[in-house]
């Protein structure tokens, strides 16, 4: 309802009130933690286009396919042809996957790192997501998280499927598990690598095609270097000198922890020999997932509201 004005002694209206209807917010109020969660649910759902347009589901649905192609075929092969070809193992053992695959699991974490980080300083919806009770730490968390959680999907879901045809193929069941268990250790350690390397370097940019090629760049451009070194130096007899190269490639890192912890099979020339080695390959990897998270979270410091 509104009311006329009523003139002053200087002839000047006075203010109008009007009721809008307007009724104020009465129910439960969610906290940090609820806010965290839909946070999180939201990235990783967006990192494979739902939610989001035809157009965005393209990139990881396809990728996902990719991934799970070989695997489909090398399950067929091991179930139609095992007698025939003499198979008691996997084709292709879980712990090697990732690293014949690494060029599809790459592109994915450079599509998606900067759609979840570097959009966001781009275009400041940080200022809106700091806003609601949610620390610059928690929402470094829930970012990185989103993207290792959708990582690991993409790593595990062959891992996943090799070992359902395992089973099928009539495989050794206590081998098989022991050895699909450490492969999905493997794949959460290379999620976790990956995402914080690729999350690191999109929230550096706020360019986003600049943010994919750098961490396309960063994670091949290493791995071509580190397997190189390992070449040279095992056909030069120093295996030391490989050994330390590969703590310079999440792949061949991870790799690395796998044969050293599990006694899976090395998909490089030079694994890690020895307790000593093999601990700092599993210090190497606390160090690369740690540093990457204290850094972005250095890096947030400087983002204004």
């Amino acid at each position: 309802m509104s009311s006329p004005s009523e003139p002053t002694t200087t002839g000047a209206p006075t203010g109008v009130i009007h009721d809008l209807g307007y009724r104020p917010y009465g129910g439960p109020r969610l906290g940090e933690r609820a806010v965290a969660r839909s946070f999180f649910t939201t990235g990783l759902r967006n990192t494979y286009g739902l939610g989001r347009s035809a157009r965005s589901k393209v990139l990881p649905m396809v990728l996902l396919g990719l991934m799970l192609l070989p695997a489909l075929i090398l399950v067929g092969v091991l179930v139609q042809a095992k007698n025939l070809l003499g198979l008691d193992e996997q084709i292709v053992p879980y712990s090697t996957y990732p690293l014949t695959t690494q060029l599809l699991i790459s592109v994915f974490v450079a599509a998606q790192a900067p759609a979840l980080v570097s959009r966001d300083l781009r275009f400041r919806t940080i200022t809106l997501y700091l806003a609601r009770p949610m620390r610059r730490w928690v929402y470094v968390l829930v970012r990185f998280a989103s993207l290792a959680v959708a990582t690991f999907v993409l790593v595990a879901a062959p891992l996943l499927l090799l070992y359902v045809g395992g089973l099928l193929a009539d495989l050794p069941i206590g081998r098989e598990t022991g050895r699909f268990l450490g492969a999905v250790v493997g794949a959460a350690l290379l999620a976790a690598c990956l995402a914080g390397l690729a999350a690191l370097v999109s929230a550096l940019t706020v360019r986003r095609g600049l943010a994919v090629t750098a961490v396309i760049v960063v994670l091949l451009v290493s791995y071509t270097v580190v397997v190189a070194v390992q070449g040279i130096s095992y056909d030069a007899g120093h295996a030391t000198v490989g050994q330390v190269a590969g703590i310079f490639s999440p792949y061949t890192l991870v790799n690395g922890v796998q044969v050293f912890l599990f006694d899976s099979p090395a998909a490089t020339a030079t694994p890690p020999e020895g307790t000593a080695m093999g601990l700092l390959y599993v210090v190497a990897t606390v160090l690369v997932v740690a540093g990457s998270v204290a850094a972005l979270m250095a890096r947030y410091r400087r983002v204004s509201p």
